[in-house]
């Protein structure tokens, strides 16, 4: 894991240094992720380097708010499946930023796994099979769908603020979205994605999508390729296994930040043993 990590080249530099930023996007574009190690930032250097990479800062509505720009990392203890994050989402973040004021003595690693290594593993029938556009169908309650629109449409900042109107906008805006209206305010929500996507910011062709990942904040979603072909948990451990041995962990010490590729790059974590950490998140789009 050493090439991908980034150590500062003089006393008290910045994460924010111009050639810091250079060196991010450097190994974002070549390997799709990379840790910064011994800057020693606080919570105002990481928001200020979220803003740096993302032209829109976005936000999972199910988290608590470090500041304005980042959250609070906290899924339960147990293993978290790899994932893009918001990857079932009308609105994926381009960018995603994990900051560690305390790091974990034991378990907690984060896990990587470069999707087009993945995808470049798989047969031609997984290939053909996962190369279709895929349908995500889950309930959301009231207060998480309004907390997202919120953040996502530019004329309203607060959930109270959601009317009729912005639904529809918001409808209107992405059309691969549609979700019925339900009497306790909720939303049966169905999303069209790609699992096999090319990177926003190098290109490629890589298998990036939250098919393996948690539902710890929500409703576990249902997977299929149109129609009734449902994908179904034996495929879904058999693509598990396949992407492990493409996987890597980080062994977060304090003050570390990884920056990732979430159009490329997905991410899990492991057990938590030592539950004296903290882990920030930071994400946005290009």
């Amino acid at each position: 894991m050493s090439y991908n990590i980034i150590r500062p080249t003089t006393e008290g530099q910045s994460v924010t240094d111009p050639l810091v930023l250079t060196q991010i996007r450097a190994h974002l574009k070549e390997n799709g992720w990379t840790l910064l190690r011994g800057f020693r930032p606080d919570m105002a250097a990481f928001s200020r380097l979220t803003t740096a990479l993302c032209r829109k800062i976005t936000f999972d509505p199910a988290r608590e708010y470090g500041d304005a720009n980042t959250q609070k990392v906290d899924a339960g203890i147990g293993p978290i499946g790899l994932h893009t994050e918001n990857g079932n989402t009308p609105v994926c973040p381009d960018i995603v930023a994990f900051y560690s004021p305390v790091a974990a003595v034991e378990g907690s690693q984060t896990t990587v796994c470069d999707g087009r290594e993945v995808f470049g593993a798989m047969s031609d029938v997984q290939k053909a099979r996962w190369q279709r556009d895929l349908i995500v169908e889950r309930y959301l309650p009231e207060q998480l769908w309004k907390r997202y629109l919120a953040n996502e449409h530019p004329a309203i900042s607060h959930p109270e603020e959601v009317a009729p109107e912005h639904v529809e906008q918001f409808r209107a805006a992405i059309p691969n979205q549609e979700f019925d209206m339900l009497e306790d305010g909720g939303i049966n929500y169905r999303l069209t994605v790609a699992p096999v996507r090319g990177s926003a910011l190098s290109g490629g062709q890589g298998f990036a999508n939250a098919v393996l990942g948690p539902s710890h904040n929500y409703a576990p979603p249902r997977y299929r390729f149109g129609g009734a072909d449902i994908v179904n948990e034996d495929e879904i451990e058999e693509i598990r296994a396949l992407a492990e041995t493409c996987t890597h962990e980080i062994n977060w010490q304090d003050g570390d930040i990884a920056v990732l590729d979430n159009t490329r790059v997905m991410h899990g974590r492991r057990a938590i043993v030592d539950t004296n950490r903290q882990l920030f998140i930071g994400m946005g789009n290009l």
